[in-house]
């Protein structure tokens, strides 16, 4: 099979859908990999490397879309990108397709074979590639958020850990799964007064028997929330259901209850967003303030750390890209349910009920596209 890398090009995303050591396993497994010129620079990787590793470099990224089968990417593909892809040609990448309709109708519309990184599962209930950049992103965003509350980048001017004397930042993180998790572990590192919300009591146990008394836990209701939310200096939104669109979990209504300066860091924006408020924004212009609130809301967050993120999600997708390219999509996922989880588009129809649902559409069953 010839696999294709090309070169992200979202907006300051600078990792890329293949390592050279991934690109070597595929290539000893009998496939060709082409690789755009360029494509790993920015995660630290050299056209060399990938020659080194027995890929072959294509010249631009529309030789890479016109020759191969399947098309290992990171970000979503944008509008140029969909409009190159072809009728039975296979995606492998990042799609959050719940928010993006646009996206949606262009997939459909390519008849390309679509596999969605973050819905692709394993036996415990996990969501395996989603995994490595929820942990990034996690662990990045007490960081961007306390950049965000010092005063000259319009924040409350409060310091994280506080100082003797003074007391610290009282940050909130609005779901306890793999994102809220890292960035509340992060956030206590630096001394913030932590508070955990969340919805399952088993979850709230783990994290107690877990962490102690790093941080704090409560059950996660409309009441709880508002009481926390209004007395934060920095909220993370880290809630996630798989597929779907993520719930708003605090309105423009609240935002007036919060204090002036406050941080809204939305790390579920590329679902959609949990603050009413929330647009995804860049790196290059991070930040915008809505009724006196920061609002973080970068859509590609791992995106600033490269070298890191790449290499995570290599290692994660590395064993499911040789699955595909060994035995071709069909038995690859009939095979494996986990892998079969992922499959979001198929020849011109919805595979994943959860996104069917969020932009009402009809789908079919992935069981229904293998057969």
């Amino acid at each position: 099979m010839k696999i294709g890398c090309p070169a992200e090009i979202k907006p300051q995303e600078y990792r890329v859908g293949l390592t050279p050591h991934a690109a070597r396993e595929v290539v000893a497994h009998g496939h060709q990999v082409l690789v755009q010129a360029g494509a790993g620079l920015g995660a630290g990787f050299t056209d060399e490397d990938y020659t080194a590793a027995g890929a072959q470099i294509a010249d631009s990224a529309a030789q890479i879309w016109a020759e191969a089968e399947l098309i290992v990417k990171v970000k979503e593909p944008q509008a140029p990108e969909r409009a190159q892809l072809s009728e039975g040609q296979l995606l492998f990448t990042y799609l959050h397709l719940a928010p993006d309709p646009d996206q949606t109708r262009d997939l459909l519309a390519s008849g390309a074979t679509c596999i969605a990184y973050e819905t692709v599962t394993d036996a415990r209930g996990g969501l395996p590639l989603l995994a490595p950049m929820s942990e990034v992103a996690g662990r990045l965003a007490p960081q961007m958020g306390a950049w965000a509350l010092q005063k000259a980048n319009g924040g409350r001017g409060v310091l994280m850990g506080g100082v003797p004397g003074v007391g610290p930042a009282q940050v909130v993180v609005l779901g306890g799964g793999v994102v809220g998790t890292h960035a509340a572990r992060i956030a206590a590192g630096m001394g913030a007064d932590v508070t955990v919300l969340d919805r399952s009591l088993p979850r709230l146990r783990q994290l107690d028997e877990a962490f102690g008394s790093l941080f704090k836990t409560r059950y996660s209701t409309e009441g709880s929330t508002t009481e926390l939310v209004s007395g934060a200096d920095m909220v993370i939104g880290a809630v996630l259901i798989p597929g779907a669109a993520a719930p708003k979990l605090v309105t423009r209504d609240g935002l007036r209850d919060m204090k002036p300066g406050a941080v809204l860091v939305d790390v579920a924006i590329d679902q959609g967003g949990c603050f009413e408020t929330s647009r995804a924004t860049t790196h290059d212009d991070p930040v915008y303030t809505v009724d006196g609130i920061q609002h973080y809301c970068v859509a590609n967050m791992p995106g600033a750390v490269p070298r890191s993120s790449t290499l995570a999600l290599g290692n994660a997708t590395l064993p499911f890209l040789l699955a595909l390219a060994d035995k071709g999509w069909r038995t690859a996922c009939a095979e494996d349910p986990h892998l079969r989880g992922g499959l979001n588009v198929h020849a011109g129809q919805l595979t994943n009920g959860a996104v069917a649902a969020a932009l009402s559409l009809p789908a079919i069953t992935p069981e229904e596209a293998l057969a």
